[in-house]
């Protein structure tokens, strides 16, 4: 159960000027890590990239990169640079994830897509194989979650101190002076050094989740070596901040109904007849498990695996069985993979080194007494203290997402994603205004494109990716 927990932790929700591209710089593709658990033919390499880009002949880092090559490199365009979100997402595995029928994959990367590019994999800078970051979490820290609900100010207050230990555990750590550097705009960095190291003029981006910030990020401080840009299920244009947080909230509330619909419609989980009733239910247990928690199981934990465990439809069959072995006392059983300590650590230092967060232990007692009643599923989780109250200030001013550059922008978003809601993907595509066009698709899920078997929203990818044609205005897709 605590594996289904520390997923539901995770899942959740400056202009730079660099050297030509240069094809004498040599790559060396070899094997993969087996621990990445490599697709058939993809190849891995590393390459050197500076810690601090204002001192670029100081301290490196290593990056870990991947390819998939083209199949057919009579039709290749170039390559398409990767991003699974996170932040914390490892990116070695993904041109696979992408590019084969796996499980989760409705709908995997047509032949004419694979054909038209390399697909480049890497984990970013702190993550993975990528010099990763610790905090020298304890299980008992990772099994908070990053949505630790507030029954009421006191929670808060108790979170505090938990927020600020954490905090001091990752300044302390032997990874500590990698911090200030561990940000989205120096991964961007990092991507145009990859760009640069793969002799490429211009570099092509899919990025989903936070991967939505860390491509608007590059490509407004790249504009003119951007290609073709897909954002799938996209954060706000401030990124992993506070408003992303809240929007947690939003989000759920707007993809709760469908597993309610779900639930009603499966007697065997007796949570209710109808969607009102399986709704009660989930309120009803909360409450209950608040009160008596069932091994070790409280009310807060359970709202913040239901968060991410309607993350994808597939996962509905999970929760009911969850709540339903909680109704009748039972642990419930195991489910996924627990999430590493690297992905906590590797999240708090981007969130926490990108903004600026509230410091006062008082505003998140109001904002947590306020998105109870705005949001009632996780509004007093997301709302709730945590380690970047207490982060040194960001060491460089957050990139400013603009409409300046070429118009080379496609989203894509579906209407009930409870980890990166609509209206947040609203007010991305508002900020890059003619650079791009957002394709919405009538559909509750995290991931549209490939994630999501609707045929609209996959197919206007596909033909931006194979052809460079996007649509004349912003597009909805029915369910």
């Amino acid at each position: 159960m605590r594996k289904v927990l520390l997923l539901a932790a995770v899942a959740a929700i400056a202009a730079t000027t660099a050297p030509a591209a240069s094809a004498s710089t040599a790559i060396e593709w070899g094997a993969c890590p087996a621990d990445a658990h490599p697709a058939p033919g993809l190849q891995c390499t590393t390459l050197k990239v500076p810690v601090n880009y204002q001192d670029p002949d100081g301290r490196k880092i290593d990056l870990a990169i991947s390819r998939l090559p083209s199949k057919n490199p009579a039709k290749k365009r170039g390559v398409l640079l990767l991003n699974p979100g996170g932040p914390g997402g490892e990116g070695l595995s993904y041109p696979g994830v992408l590019s084969l029928q796996v499980p989760g994959i409705p709908s995997p990367m047509p032949k004419d897509v694979l054909d038209s590019y390399d697909l480049i994999g890497f984990d970013p800078r702190g993550v993975g194989h990528s010099a990763p970051v610790t905090c020298n979490l304890t299980p008992e820290q990772m099994a908070i979650g990053n949505l630790p609900y507030a029954n009421g100010p006191q929670d808060v207050v108790k979170q505090a101190a938990v927020a600020k230990a954490e905090a001091k555990q990752c300044a302390d750590a032997k990874t500590g002076w990698m911090l200030p550097y561990t940000t989205t705009a120096n991964t961007a960095r990092d991507m145009d050094r990859i760009r640069e190291a793969l002799g490429e003029q211009k570099i092509s981006y899919l990025g989903a989740s936070y991967g939505t910030y860390l491509g608007a990020v590059y490509t407004t401080m790249y504009p003119r070596r951007s290609d073709r840009i897909v954002l799938d299920s996209n954060l706000g244009p401030g990124g992993y901040d506070i408003d992303a947080m809240h929007g947690f909230g939003r989000g759920i509330e707007d993809r709760f109904p469908d597993f309610a619909k779900y639930a009603a419609a499966n007697p065997q989980y007796g949570l209710g007849s109808t969607p009102a009733q399986a709704t009660a239910k989930f309120y009803d247990l909360v409450a209950r498990l608040d009160r008596h928690p069932v091994a070790g199981i409280t009310g807060g934990l359970l709202r913040g695996a239901a968060f991410s465990l309607t993350y994808s439809d597939s996962q509905f069959t999970t929760l009911a069985a969850m709540m339903h072995d909680l109704d009748q006392g039972k642990e419930p059983a195991q489910e996924g993979p627990a999430a590493s300590e690297n992905m906590f650590a590797s999240r708090f230092a981007v969130i926490c080194g990108d903004s600026n967060w509230p410091k006062s232990i008082g505003a998140y007692q109001v904002n947590v007494a306020l998105d109870r009643v705005r949001y009632p599923l996780i509004g007093a989780g997301e709302a709730n203290i945590a380690a970047c109250a207490y982060w040194a200030a960001p060491v460089e001013q957050k990139v400013r997402i603009s409409d300046r550059g070429p118009s080379n922008v496609l989203m894509v978003q579906n209407t009930r994603d409870p980890g990166t809601p609509l209206v947040n993907a609203r007010k991305l595509r508002a900020a890059f205004g003619d650079r791009a066009r957002m394709v919405t698709v009538d559909q509750g899920g995290h991931g549209a494109y490939v994630f999501a078997a609707n045929k609209c929203g996959n197919n206007a990818v596909n033909e931006f990716l194979t052809t460079g044609k996007r649509p004349a205005a912003d597009v909805f897709c029915a369910a």
